[in-house]
């Protein structure tokens, strides 16, 4: 037996075979690879071929260099958790995405090899990325969307398994809790407010600039405008985080002009596109804030944008607490209510900045109304899936707590025994990250 997963959920699989199925299997990631060839007796057996059962990271199989072995030694039944990411992606973007799909595909040539692949994050719509997984079942599947595919054989291959299907299963009710959405609107505070239109001014002034600019200019211009509406309407600490670089490396004296173009035949839409936008695609789209297009020399701003970006930075620093930001008062109010009910609520953030911001100021807002109250953030600066799960681990010991987070905790660490309720401070732009 083999699970491949994205390199955050090993330890929670290896954790579930051993405890559940009663099967120890070597984890395989760049940290144990060392230890495991130790355990091997014999140097001319490679890992592959010695351990049984393995829990392996696709991001570290699938490169040339680690692939081949492992094919050449794979067991024969095959279990591809978060298959979706590993799809084939629509044209050329997404290149690790591309290597996870080549690589299963070349894994699942030999025809004696038994494959499950699971995914709980719903259809993105993109129906050849569909059919291209399907291709790894049987590859009579893998056709052009304009043909049908052959159904009546299909459906031999497919579970689909709902809450309605085991809310009694084996005689036992599942005690599943009902989801009850609500949504809280705010009124932005004056300064907030004209800090906005002033930045959304500055970005369709921006991407409109047209005379003397090659496309890619253009498109840098475009992804750095998307960065900074993303992040001031996330928090003042975003807007403030996306600018001070920038700002810092302007204080240093060094001129713009001095740093190193980009190479010509790199695509800003292929750099910066995981980095702003919310791909369906990636198991956990990255929490820091989007500064590389800001950043990025190619733009060619003019010295008045820099000055107006240096103005930007001063007012979002003024605007941090509860007294300018009504988005963090309406939150505070919020996470006040559920704590009232004797709820434990997350609040999730999309960037690192936000969250640690959050944490700080519900703290401050919370402290002294709920006697014992713990808010701690854990983000992707927190080191890796060990220490984000001890710190989770020691909130958990809190009688009043609230985990502030970021995606880097939307998969592989159960929460749902130590909190109850969850507050999205941002809302995804891709609505299947929501979900």
């Amino acid at each position: 037996l083999a699970v491949i997963c994205p390199p955050h959920l090993c330890e929670q699989w290896e954790q579930e075979l051993r405890e559940k199925f009663n099967l120890n299997a070597a984890v395989i990631q760049p940290s144990r690879i060392g230890r495991l060839e130790r355990e091997v007796p014999r140097q001319d057996i490679s890992i592959y071929q010695y351990f049984r059962h393995m829990v392996v990271s696709i991001d570290f199989i699938k490169s040339d260099r680690n692939r081949r072995p492992f094919i050449d030694n794979a067991p024969d039944l095959i279990i591809v958790d978060e298959a979706h990411t590993a799809a084939r992606p629509r044209g050329d973007r997404g290149r690790a995405q591309q290597q996870r799909h080549e690589f299963l595909s070349e894994l699942m040539k030999s025809g004696n090899r038994h494959l499950i692949l699971t995914t709980a994050t719903p259809h993105s719509g993109i129906e050849e990325s569909f059919r291209s997984l399907l291709g790894l079942l049987d590859p009579q599947y893998d056709l052009p969307p304009d043909q049908d595919l052959p159904r009546d054989q299909l459906v031999r291959h497919l579970v689909q398994r709902r809450r309605a299907d085991i809310r009694q299963w084996m005689g036992a009710d599942t005690p599943f809790p009902e989801r009850e959405s609500t949504e809280r609107t705010y009124q932005m505070s004056p300064d907030y407010l004209k800090l906005f239109e002033d930045v959304l001014d500055y970005c369709r002034e921006s991407v409109s600039v047209g005379s003397g600019l090659r496309q890619q200019q253009q498109r840098v211009r475009y992804w750095a405008a998307l960065a900074i509406l993303r992040c001031v309407l996330s928090s003042p600490a975003a807007a403030s985080a996306v600018l001070e670089n920038r700002a810092r490396t302007r204080e240093q004296g060094v001129a713009m002009s001095q740093t190193p173009e980009a190479e010509p035949d790199l695509d800003p839409d292929e750099i910066f596109f995981d980095q702003v936008l919310d791909s369906s695609e990636d198991e956990q789209p990255p929490d820091y804030v989007p500064t590389g297009p800001v950043d990025d020399p190619t733009s060619s701003l003019t010295a008045a944008e820099l000055r107006r970006l240096d103005g930007f930075l001063k007012t979002a620093q003024r605007l941090r607490g509860r007294a300018l930001d009504a988005k963090l008062a309406e939150a505070a109010k919020v996470v006040d209510e559920l704590l009232q009910q004797g709820y434990s609520p997350i609040v999730y953030c999309r960037f690192i900045s936000t969250a640690q911001y959050v944490a700080e100021e519900l703290q401050e807002i919370l402290g002294s109304v709920h006697r014992g109250l713990r808010v701690v953030s854990v983000s992707g600066d927190d080191g890796g899936s060990e220490q984000r799960r001890e710190k989770v681990d020691q909130l958990a010991q809190e009688a009043v707590r609230v985990l502030v987070a970021t995606d880097c905790l939307s998969e592989g660490i159960n929460l749902q025994e130590q909190f109850n309720a969850v507050v999205h401070y941002d809302l995804p732009w891709n609505p299947n990250r929501l979900e």
